[in-house]
């Protein structure tokens, strides 16, 4: 069963009162898999929702964004670590 909420990336960003920075998070398909009963690790087409926030309770902001293509098993050459750069 897919997992409906799981930590894929974060950052922390320490900044000075008043202070910006601009955070990108760079994620392949791949962190959207899950393990399913047969013990594969499958990426399944659909609806997902990304949400930005400072902890679990506070969500910021959310990006809906669709995964497409038909379900395929995720290999040992998976990609299962969120980019982040911090400027």
């Amino acid at each position: 069963m897919r997992p409906v909420v799981r930590l894929i990336g974060y950052a922390r960003v320490p900044l000075d009162p008043g202070a910006t920075a601009g955070v990108r998070f760079a994620f392949h398909a791949d962190l959207a898999s899950y393990t399913v009963r047969e013990g594969l690790r499958i990426v399944e087409p659909g609806a997902l929702e990304l949400r930005l926030a400072t902890s679990s309770v506070d969500v910021r902001h959310t990006v809906q964004l669709t995964l497409t293509g038909g379900e395929r098993a995720v290999d040992h050459r998976r990609h299962l670590t969120c980019e982040v750069q911090v400027k």
